[in-house]
C-alpha cells in the first residue's frame, strides 16, 4: 500500500507517519528530510533548494519527484510505504503513480488550523548536534536553549519563523487545492483530524487506514 500523508508544514504528518511506519513496517519517506540531507551535504540539489527553502517556496517538482523515485526502488518499499510531504501538486501525484501505477493507495490529509501550527512551528527548536526537536513551551529543555540528549546548541530554522510560516501556508494552500480535489475524484482522499495529542490523532488515522485493509 501507497499512503500518502497531506497536511500543511506543521500539522504532524512527520509524527503521525512514525507512528503508522512503526505500526506497519511501512518506510516513511520525508522529502522535507531528504532535502535538508542535500542541503547538508552541498550536493548541487541542495544547493538549488536552499535558497527556495529559506524563502519560504517549494522545490520544483523535477528535483523532489527524483528524490523519491530513487527512494521508492529501495527494497524497503517493496512492501509499502508512506510519503510525507510529496506529492504536493497534480503533477508531482501523476509522477508518484506513474512510477509505481499497481500500488493500492490511500490518502490521509491531516487538518489543522493555521494560528495552531504558526504557534507549532514558531516554538520549534532543533539540536544541530543530533537532530532532537523541541518545543519552548510544549516540550522545553531542562536548560535553555541547550539539547537533553547530547547538550548540543538547539536553533530554530529559519523556515520555523512566524511570518515564513505564513507564507508557507499561503504556498501550500495554493498549490495543493488542486491535488485534494484529485483525489476526492479518485475516490482515495481521507480526512483526519489533525487537533489535539498525537495518541488522538494517530487513533482517528489508525481507524481510516483499518477500514481501508491495512493490517496495523
Amino acid at each position: 500500500m501507497r499512503v500518502i500523508l497531506l497536511g500543511a508544514p506543521g500539522s504532524g504528518k512527520g509524527t503521525l507517519g512514525e507512528r503508522i511506519s512503526r505500526a506497519t513496517g511501512f518506510p516513511r519517506i520525508s522529502t522535507g528530510d531528504l532535502l535538508r540531507k542535500a542541503v547538508r551535504e552541498g550536493t548541487p540539489v541542495g544547493r538549488k533548494a536552499e535558497a527556495v527553502m529559506k524563502a519560504g517556496g517549494l522545490v520544483d517538482d523535477a528535483t523532489v519527484t527524483g528524490l523519491v523515485r530513487d527512494r521508492i526502488a529501495a527494497p524497503d518499499c517493496l512492501g509499502g510505504y508512506i510519503l510525507d510531504g510529496f506529492p504536493r501538486t497534480v503533477a508531482q501525484a501523476e509522477a508518484v503513480e506513474a512510477i509505481d501505477p499497481a500500488r493500492p493507495e490511500v490518502v490521509l490529509d491531516l487538518l489543522v488550523s493555521e494560528d495552531v501550527i504558526v504557534a507549532r512551528l514558531d516554538g520549534r527548536r532543533i539540536c544541530e548536534a543530533c537532530g532532537d526537536v523541541y518545543h519552548i513551551v510544549n516540550k522545553p529543555p531542562k536548560p535553555p536553549s541547550v539539547c537533553d540528549a547530547c547538550g548540543g546548541d538547539l536553533v530554530q530554522r529559519p523556515d520555523d519563523a512566524a511570518a515564513t510560516v505564513r507564507e508557507r501556508l499561503r504556498v501550500y494552500r495554493e498549490a495543493t487545492a488542486p491535488l485534494q480535489a484529485r483525489y476526492r475524484a479518485k475516490g482515495t482522499y481521507r480526512p483526519v483530524d489533525g487537533d489535539g495529542f498525537p495518541e488522538d490523532v494517530y487513533s482517528r488515522a489508525a481507524g481510516v487506514l483499518a477500514g481501508e485493509g491495512c493490517r496495523l
